[in-house]
């Protein structure tokens, strides 16, 4: 397979895989608190890594550990809480919109912390998306008054943790393969994941006794396993094949995923949406368009 047709097929796929997350958090979070999700997540998913990944672990260098253990951190182990406790006030579909803020954070970040610079085009396609992403979320709130847009705040800080990780990804791991990455990331999260769950009250008789807490579990073993530990290996692939702004592009074409599951959860949808998705599909396009610079003039 081409590498510019496989970053398209991998970008697709991502986009399916991570646009139903936001759909199995909701529904995990039936029978599960906000923190018991984040740590159940995070353990699920390590085990499943440190199963196919240990002997990975040895390619991975002394001073790239560093680079491994801030990856975790920022772009798996905080946002999987911070993901969770936004979901608690703000529909899935509303969530998945306020993530597609991580491709204009990568731009940003990658250009004023890492040097990393960025085309005319590539910046033009990032814009266009984001007004793309405006305008569903305007709609989204004209269409649900009564959810407190506050704890967007949250997501709003994970976007920002994403875009930080795609750039230490591709400035400082590019080297390293990508389930070596995944399964480092939770060797260093692993145990505060552990200490999380056991402050939580997740072991009482009223956490296993709700009526929701089986299906809770099953959703969070599906979201545990496909859009946690597969998809880290994937969007860690994506990143080292193309560029952390066309990787983090993904936070485009999710949405368009988690409000046809939204709808199928009675979640509302208007016809706006659908043009706000069309012009997001033509931001992504018109982004992979650009092309990192070395030496960046903007």
């Amino acid at each position: 397979m081409r590498e510019t047709t496989k970053k398209w097929v991998f970008l697709f796929v991502l986009a399916l895989i991570w646009g139903s997350s936001f759909i199995l958090i909701k529904k995990s979070l039936l029978g599960l608190t906000p923190y018991q999700l984040g740590a159940l997540r995070t353990i699920i998913s390590g085990l499943f890594l440190f199963s196919v990944g240990l002997k990975s672990l040895k390619v991975i260098k002394k001073n790239e550990w560093k680079w491994v253990v801030i990856s975790g951190f920022i772009g798996s182990f905080i946002p999987a809480f911070l993901f969770a406790i936004a979901e608690t006030e703000i529909d899935s579909a509303i969530t998945s919109i306020l993530n597609s803020l991580v491709p204009l954070n990568a731009i940003l970040l990658g250009f004023t912390i890492f040097k990393i610079g960025f085309s005319r085009r590539q910046l033009f396609g990032v814009i266009i998306g984001f007004i793309g992403t405006s305008i569903l979320i305007f709609q989204g709130a004209d269409l649900n008054p009564d959810q407190n847009y506050l704890y967007a705040g949250f997501v709003i800080i994970s976007t920002v943790m994403y875009a930080l990780n795609v750039n230490i990804i591709k400035k400082y791991l590019q080297n390293v393969k990508p389930l070596s990455i995944a399964t480092g990331n939770y060797v260093a999260i692993m145990i505060p994941a552990i200490v999380v769950l056991l402050f939580t009250d997740f072991f009482s008789e009223s956490t296993f006794t709700h009526k929701d807490f089986q299906m809770s579990m099953v959703y969070v073993i599906v979201l545990s396993l496909f859009g946690t530990a597969l998809a880290k290996v994937l969007f860690n692939t994506l990143v080292q094949i193309s560029t952390p702004v066309f990787a983090s592009s993904v936070t485009y074409l999710m949405p368009v995923v988690a409000l046809a599951w939204g709808l199928l959860d009675g979640e509302t949808f208007g016809p706006l949406q659908i043009v706000a998705s069309v012009i997001i599909l033509l931001g992504v396009y018109l982004a992979n368009k650009g092309r990192y610079k070395k030496n960046p003039k903007y």
